[in-house]
């Protein structure tokens, strides 16, 4: 399916013709899902600042100066 459309990749019917091949392809799903998960640490430092900055950007319009 992926070579016919792009015209490179493995065929998904040889995929798990050999166990190498299987190999390869998993090895590929695994890396692409570890690229693409944030880690948790980072995720949470980027909400924590998020929420920071809109917490020092909103100015009441009743407070007092």
């Amino acid at each position: 399916m992926f070579k016919a459309m792009f015209g490179f990749g493995t065929k998904m019917n040889q995929v798990f013709r050999s166990r190498w091949k299987a190999v390869t392809w998993s090895l590929g799903i695994l890396l692409t899902a570890y690229c693409t998960v944030p880690v948790v640490d980072q995720a949470r430092q980027h909400e924590t600042a998020k929420a920071e900055h809109a917490k020092a950007a909103h100015k009441s319009a009743w407070a007092k100066d």
